[in-house]
């Protein structure tokens, strides 16, 4: 048990730690989930998703996350914000932040480039 705890403990690390050196990319460490709600440099984070599915692929890959707006009772709020579950392993975790970041950096909606 200690074992997993401690797995999952550093999968949230560098998650987290990846994400942020991101740029434009913010996420807090959460407590007790496994999962993080990260701020992305995007105009509408349910087109971001939906586009990185239908439209992106980075080698062959894409990375799917839940858009964070549907987490919220008030509108308008976690509108640039996605849920990312860190349940992989560091390895594809790895290969997720580098797919997430050529995603946003391809983006037409990413703010960063306005």
């Amino acid at each position: 048990m200690l074992e997993m705890y401690n797995e999952y403990v550093e999968r949230r690390k560098y998650l987290i730690d990846g994400l942020n050196r991101i740029p434009g990319v913010y996420s807090p460490i959460p407590m007790g989930a496994f999962y993080t709600v990260a701020k992305l440099p995007v105009d509408d984070a349910d087109k971001f998703c939906a586009w990185l599915l239908s439209d992106f692929d980075y080698e062959g890959q894409t990375v799917m996350m839940a858009p964070a707006s549907g987490f919220y009772t008030t509108p308008d709020i976690g509108r640039n914000e996605v849920r990312i579950a860190y349940v992989l392993e560091k390895e594809a975790l790895k290969k997720a932040l580098i797919v997430l970041e050529k995603g946003l950096d391809a983006y037409p909606g990413n703010t960063l480039k306005k």
